[in-house]
Formats: C-alpha cells, structure tokens, sequence
C-alpha cells in the first residue's frame, strides 16, 4: 500500500476559521485598549440627544448580536427597542416618523443594500443613526451619522467568528457609554476567553455526541437567548444539521412536544436571572428524558446528561454572553469537521449576503 502524504497545514478543512476563533482574546483586547474611548466617545454624543426609543437593524449573525443589544438596552436603560423588519422600508417604502428615535445597524461587512436602504431612510427620517461595523469605509459607515468600528480585523471565513464577540463587546462599551458607565467589568474576558478557546480536546469529545444527529434544539433564556439563536446558526450553516434554536418560555409553549428520549437538547444556562428563569424548562426537559448538554455554570452542568462548565464567577450576567458563544463555536467546528465536512466552505454561502 502507499501511504496517504498528509494535507499541508494551510490545506487542512477548517483552517481558517479555526485562526479567526483564537484570533478572539486578542480582538477583545484591542477593543478594550484602542477602540473603547471612540465608542464612549459616540456614545456620549448620543446620550446628550436622549433618543426616546431604540430600534436595532442586522442581518444574519449580526442580528444575533442586535438581540443581545435588546436585551441590554432595555434591562440596564430602560429604552424601549424593536428589532426592525426593513422590507418595510425596502420593499414598502414605509417612511414612519423616526425623530428622536436612536437607530442601531450592526453588519460585519456594511455592505448589504438593505441594511444601507434602511439605514439612510431612517436618518432622512429623523433619527440618530449608529452603525457597527468590521468595515469603517463601508458604505453603512458612509451613510450613517456616528460609528463604531469592532476592530476585529479581516474575517475570512464564512461562519462568523471574532466579528460576532467583537461586535458583542462594542455594543456592550456602547450601552454602558450611554448610561455613563466605563465598562471596567470587561477587562476580565481577554483572558477568561484565552482559557475557554483551550479547551478544545473538551468540546471535540463532546461534539461525538452529534456526529450522526438528525436534529437539536437549542435552548436559553434572557442574556442567553442570542447565544441559543447564535449557536444553532453555526450549526446548521457548517454542518448543515437542523438546529432549533428557542427561548426556554416559548420551547414550553408547543415545541416541547418534538422533544423525547433520543432528542439532543443543549441549554445554555446563563449565571444570573436568566439562568433561574431557565430552571423549570430543564426540569420539563429531564423529566422527557432528553439528551440535555448544558453550557453554564459548574452546578448546572452537574445535573444533565454532559457539559461544558464556564469559568462565570465574578462575570457579570450581561458580560458572559461573550463567553457562551466560545464553546459552541468550536462545538459547530468540531461537528462539521467530524462529520467529514469543511467549515470554511459552507455550500451556498457568500461571505457579504447583499439582500435587499
């Protein structure tokens, strides 16, 4: 026989999005160190305008990142905010009276034509307009009064990775910016993430459990539900299973009953409220004897079939989102790469998906 001569390094599947997820402790670093006085910069200006609600356009991954700037903006300022739907705007040519109304556009590449549509619509209409964006020449950067770059460098890969926690990380600096914050409590994840992104040889064992799956459900709730949304996202665009992702309430309100005893389940248990809200939708889950992998805290993982346990304590519930998503990153990696597939080639896909 011959033996097979091994793929060079720079032609192993996965390679570059294997680069760009450990490229994240040193994205998070330039953050906090280069890019946080810009954004409390921005954010200040915006503050002195006091926007009377908040509406948030994205895309894709971004829209995932826009969720969790829901969450923070409503819970830590108490602003109203809506995920906007811009086919209104688009395809309508809906032109609703924006005055006064902040309007946040998170896209890793400001490219796409809808988010740009919107986005100059919605300033001609009145409103503060923040783009967030990998990309300070993009036209969404053009277009938009105030932005904030997430620093995070080219992303080559086509599942996003380092732009998704960077653009987390800036919108977290952003809120706490408009409530007069200096984002201190962040100064941590550099490091905790360095710790996570380790732990591979964890989640490629763990990543076994879904080689041959049909089927998961993803599941979390308040700061956790944009990890849940996030996660399956990665899952399906690299391996290409179906993955469900819900928040623990609406899971109770019908799709529970897909659920049963050879059903994948993984629950991201958020350390804080959220995680507690969680608690009798896991109860629900163990008592349909479900495959349940937790994500979380040491004492939740404890109690389900496996795990993966966050290094949480002394992180802020809004701040650990930032960390959630490491695992599962590499969890989707790991799955694709298992299941005889390439993550860096997802069929179908173009890095800038311009809708419109």
């Amino acid at each position: 026989m011959t033996a097979t001569t091994p793929a060079p390094q720079n032609e192993l599947p996965g390679r570059i999005m294997a680069r760009e997820m450990a490229e994240q402790p040193a994205v998070l670093r330039r953050i906090l160190d280069e890019g946080a006085p810009r954004i409390r910069q921005v954010a200040q200006e915006v503050a002195a305008r006091r926007p009377r609600f908040v509406l948030l356009t994205a895309r894709g991954t971004s829209d995932n990142a826009a969720l969790y700037a829901k969450y923070l903006l409503e819970i830590r300022l108490g602003l109203p905010c809506g995920l906007t739907s811009m086919s209104t705007t688009t395809a309508y040519g809906a032109r609703p009276d924006l005055t006064d109304v902040l309007v946040v556009t998170v896209s890793q590449s400001g490219g796409s034509p809808d988010l740009v549509a919107s986005t100059r619509a919605a300033r001609e209409a009145g409103a503060i307009t923040v783009a967030v964006t990998n990309n300070p020449d993009s036209p969404l950067a053009a277009v938009s009064e105030y932005h904030i770059d997430i620093m995070a460098g080219p992303e080559k890969a086509l599942p996003a990775t380092k732009t998704y926690t960077a653009s987390l990380l800036a919108l977290y600096l952003f809120v706490e910016g408009l409530r007069g914050g200096d984002g201190a409590a962040a100064k941590a994840l550099p490091d905790l993430a360095e710790q996570l992104l380790a732990r591979q040889d964890e989640v490629r064992a763990l990543a076994s459990r879904y080689r041959f799956a049909e089927r998961m459900v993803i599941t979390s709730r308040g700061y956790g539900y944009p990890t849940a949304k996030e996660a399956a996202l990665k899952l399906m665009e690299t391996s290409y299973i179906p993955a469900l992702a819900y928040s623990g309430a609406d899971l109770l309100h019908g799709p529970l009953a897909m659920v049963d005893n050879v059903s994948p389940v993984i629950a991201v248990v958020t350390a804080g409220k959220g995680g507690s809200a969680l608690q009798p939708v896991l109860d629900r889950l163990r008592g349909r004897g479900a495959d349940l992998v937790v994500i979380g805290p040491a004492g939740q993982v404890d109690q389900a079939s496996a795990g993966f346990v966050l290094p949480v304590e002394g992180v802020p519930e809004e701040l650990q989102p930032i960390l959630e998503i490491l695992p599962l990153q590499l969890l989707a990696y790991e799955v694709t790469i298992a299941r005889g597939q390439d993550p860096d080639a997802p069929r179908a896909l173009a890095k800038v998906t311009e809708t419109r």
